[in-house]
């Protein structure tokens, strides 16, 4: 029989890779626009500065000053331009109104039809998180099907197995959550 040690199957590793599917997940969600104003619906967002692209929370100061609106602090006049232009080609559907070197974004409602887009949109960023997990699943079980094959007891696979599947249906149901949360937000008038 094969020492315990090499035996061990990595369960911090697959914990590690499904809560990073969680978080692609959550930044992801972020990334959609509701009809409340938050700063990360610019993070997906890249400004050509300074010959490269940078996010725009690294040229300027982003706020939420109210629900409904976004501001911008530019900190190098030169790229107030270029970070307006950024926004407005981003697909985000929003029409940035410059006040010097600061831009305001105001979120404008968004119409039934949209919204319904947008909970079909969510839906699809958590089955691809759901499909991750399921994949981080398979490493784990085929991880524990090698052990066996080098000497693990019948009950010890059973075991383990138990735990990785325990794993993943709670990462499963957190994205669920994350989902539901999400649709709800998005409908919410």
């Amino acid at each position: 029989m094969a020492d315990d040690d090499e035996l061990d199957i990595d369960l911090d590793d697959l914990q590690r890779r499904m809560d990073g599917a969680l978080g692609a997940l959550r930044t992801e969600f972020a990334s959609l626009r509701t009809g409340r104003a938050s700063a990360q619906m610019l993070d997906p967002i890249m400004v050509d500065a300074y010959g490269s692209p940078t996010p725009i929370n690294q040229v300027g100061t982003v706020n939420v000053p109210e629900p409904r609106m976004v501001t911008i602090n530019v900190w190098d006049k030169s790229l107030v331009g270029k970070v307006e232009k950024a926004i407005r080609e981003s697909g985000l559907g929003i029409n940035p109104q410059l006040n010097g070197t600061i831009i305001m974004l105001p979120i404008p409602e968004l119409n039934e039809e949209r919204r319904r887009e947008l909970t079909k949109v969510a839906a699809q960023y958590a089955e691809h998180a759901r499909v991750a997990i399921r994949n981080v699943r398979r490493d784990g079980m085929d991880q524990i099907k090698k052990a066996k094959a080098q000497g693990m007891s019948e009950d010890d696979q059973k075991l383990w197995e138990a735990e990785v599947q325990e794993m993943t249906n709670a990462h499963i149901a957190k994205v669920d959550q994350a989902l539901e949360a999400k649709q709800a937000e998005i409908m919410q008038v």
